[in-house]
């Protein structure tokens, strides 16, 4: 299973939120390409990065970060947040991105998200599917749609897309273990999606078990923050 550390970007500096609620904002770091070095020193090869404040705008501003990573790390990057036009997919890919993670566009905007599909590929693609009780929740999870997390995810993958990321909203940043029975049920619909594990990790316990029920990957956060997993224990499980 391979482990995606995350970084959460506000205003060029390293946090993370608590249930995505921006009142409940903890910095890190005031320079993510330093955690992001820290990342590939350990041996790990991808990194999640998320515009936090793109994804309150409704259009991408944190790509400075982006592009000192990509130029001075080999990690492979999927960067979202505020990704709501042609042009921000564009500056995401100009600034080093290896794909672009969108999750409010492919409902607000499914005919211009397919569009996208069709024009630089699904492969270039990091789907969210992030969830409040099997709903879609999106614009920063700060709306909850009717959406179901299995239509959306059904009608995804019939146009191309081959890797989705799913992040329980209610889980998230909390340190109160991952939602395992929602991730099977994904799985066992899903068997032959690239599935990525996202929210609520505090342990390598949790990991383990994620390893278990069939996830490729896991996105890891606030737990190595908190030092709740240290990075060489997640060597061991990185594959």
């Amino acid at each position: 299973m391979k482990i995606i550390p995350a970084i959460d970007i506000i205003e060029g500096k390293c946090v993370r939120l608590t249930e995505g609620d921006y009142s409940q904002k903890k910095i890190y770091n005031e320079h993510p390409l330093e955690v992001a070095m820290q990342f590939e020193d350990a041996g790990l090869q991808r990194l999640h990065l998320v515009d936090l404040d793109g994804a309150k705008a409704g259009a991408v501003k944190n790509w400075k970060p982006l592009e000192a990573i990509a130029a001075k790390t080999s990690l492979i990057i999927d960067f979202g947040g505020g990704i709501k036009k042609e042009e921000d997919v564009r500056i995401v890919f100009n600034s080093g991105a290896a794909l672009a993670t969108v999750g409010s566009i492919a409902i607000s905007a499914e005919t211009e998200f397919i569009k996208w599909l069709s024009m630089f590929g699904p492969d270039k693609f990091l789907l969210g599917a992030d969830v409040k009780e099997e709903k879609i929740a999106i614009n920063g999870w700060m709306d909850k749609t009717n959406v179901w997390v299995y239509d959306f995810i059904q009608k995804y993958c019939e146009h191309g897309i081959k890797q989705v990321f799913c992040t329980d909203v209610n889980r998230d940043g909390k340190l109160e273990g991952p939602s395992i029975g929602l991730y099977k049920d994904i799985i066992a619909k899903f068997p032959e999606l690239y599935f990525i594990a996202s929210g609520g990790v505090s342990s390598i316990c949790d990991l383990e078990e994620l390893q278990s029920i069939g996830c490729k990957a896991a996105i890891v956060g606030k737990a190595i923050y908190e030092r709740k997993i240290k990075l060489d224990d997640l060597i061991k499980l990185n594959s």
